[in-house]
């Protein structure tokens, strides 16, 4: 389906989910993955995830942090991990994690709106990261609040099906 998706369209891929061994990224790579997202392998595997870092690069590399209760969520949000969100994130800026997709779990789906308290936190405390807000976003306005607090990015699902958000509205 990568391989589909990328060959025939321009789209900027970024492949993440169940990423766990060299040769599941290079798979994701060779099939027309831009990017890809490591979020259980930083926490279950912090090794690897560093060599891909170092191997790959900080701009093909994304840092997964799935969020819940203050703590880092793993195995697609099925167990939560012992890592508390901010060491965890400052553990990999300082070895070079420049992106960082950051998913409010407990609001994800809902059309409650994003935790936008906490990543103006994350954003306060690290200035130079590329946050990715993901997690609840509803409105047009909430994402203009996430881009006026420096985030690089936000994921909408659930709000553009419901026609909270409208794709059009998107490119300004």
């Amino acid at each position: 389906v990568l391989e589909r998706i990328a060959t025939r369209t321009d789209l900027h891929i970024d492949f993440g989910g169940g990423l766990k061994s060299d040769e599941d990224l290079r798979i994701a790579f060779e099939s027309g993955a831009a990017q890809v997202t490591g979020g259980t392998v930083a926490v279950k595997d912090p090794d690897l995830f560093l060599r891909w870092l170092q191997s790959y690069g900080p701009e093909r590399i994304i840092l997964g942090a799935d969020v819940k209760n203050g703590r880092v969520a793993v195995s697609g949000w099925q167990e939560e991990s012992q890592e508390e969100l901010l060491p965890f994130l400052e553990r990999y800026l300082a070895a070079g994690v420049k992106y960082v997709i950051c998913t409010e779990v407990s609001r994800d789906g809902l059309l409650q709106g994003s935790d936008v308290a906490l990543y103006q936190e994350i954003r306060t405390r690290f200035p130079d990261l590329q946050l990715i807000a993901s997690g609840g976003v509803t409105t047009q306005s909430e994402l203009e609040e996430l881009a006026a607090i420096g985030c690089f990015g936000a994921i909408v699902g659930k709000a553009i099906y419901e026609g909270h958000i409208r794709l059009q509205d998107l490119y300004l």
